[in-house]
């Protein structure tokens, strides 16, 4: 029997990873959801796909009062939004919201959501999420992946988590903001790119947990090395380019046929192949 899409975008599953951090996995293991605790306070990174079950979940995990923030503002981060009344998020959410609330987006209805008309709380760097004796920082981050990305560094549980910022199968580098409004500049992505990864590398000293949201998890550090060089032989044209994605969900994505992934090492990105030929080779 086939499962429903109650079945794949909402059946958690949770463990703890230390005595006050929960991972929460969905979509047939390919995505997590964090949820850290403080002695007053819990919160909750990301809300998934919008089924309308997660805060249910959630409160089988933990008693106390929970605060939301998304890494960034797409359909299986933010689209369960609604179930809480208020989210922490980057102001960049506004250029990415169409992926959220677009015709064909999400396939629920996230005005059925206790909370359709959350408050969106815009939060930058600097910003300290306080949970009691865990503090949470809040990292601006440039516009790669997407317009909304944060991070969120808990330095005295040496974790950071990094959205879709950063991934060990492959990060999604082409526009899914799906707003014909929001700018793109292949170039301009890339450099950011590699300057957010430069960023986490610099920040290595205060985490031993590398946490992004899809496909494994914690990722070594080395990686960030390999992402960083993966930017610079896209520009001497010294990259590898395969026209096979190897990726069911994203071949299945309406943009496939117009992307490729470009490799170096163990890092890849997945990126439309005319933007990239556009710089490959060019030098930076």
């Amino acid at each position: 029997m086939e499962p429903t899409l109650e079945q794949i975008f909402g059946s958690y599953t949770a463990w703890k990873a230390d005595d006050a951090t929960w991972f929460i996995n969905f979509m047939n293991g390919t995505e997590n959801m964090y949820l850290l605790e403080g002695e007053e306070k819990a919160l909750l990174i990301d809300t998934g796909y919008g089924v309308g079950n997660l805060k249910a979940f959630v409160e089988t995990l933990t008693d106390k009062p929970v605060i939301v923030a998304n890494t960034h503002f797409h359909p299986d981060h933010a689209a369960g939004n609604g179930e809480f009344e208020a989210v922490y998020m980057s102001k960049g959410a506004m250029l990415d919201e169409p992926s959220v609330y677009g015709e064909g987006a999400v396939p629920f209805d996230l005005n059925a959501l206790p909370h359709p008309d959350y408050e969106k709380i815009f939060v930058e760097e600097g910003f300290r999420i306080e949970l009691g004796g865990r503090t949470v920082e809040v990292l601006d981050v440039k516009p790669a992946h997407c317009n909304s990305s944060l991070f969120f560094l808990d330095r005295g549980h040496r974790m950071l988590f990094c959205g879709d910022e950063m991934e060990a199968a492959q990060v999604l580098m082409y526009d899914n903001s799906n707003n014909p409004e929001a700018p793109y500049d292949v170039k301009e992505r890339l450099l950011n790119f590699q300057s957010n990864t430069q960023r986490m590398k610099n920040l290595a000293g205060e985490y031993d947990y590398l946490l992004p949201n899809h496909n494994g998890y914690p990722l070594a550090k080395s990686y960030l090395d390999e992402y960083i060089e993966l930017v610079d032989h896209i520009f001497d044209g010294t990259a590898k380019i395969e026209d096979k994605l190897n990726h069911p969900f994203i071949e299945m994505d309406p943009k496939a046929p117009d992307l490729c992934r470009v490799r170096w090492k163990h890092s890849s990105i997945f990126i439309k192949k005319e933007l990239l030929m556009t710089v490959y080779g060019t030098g930076n």
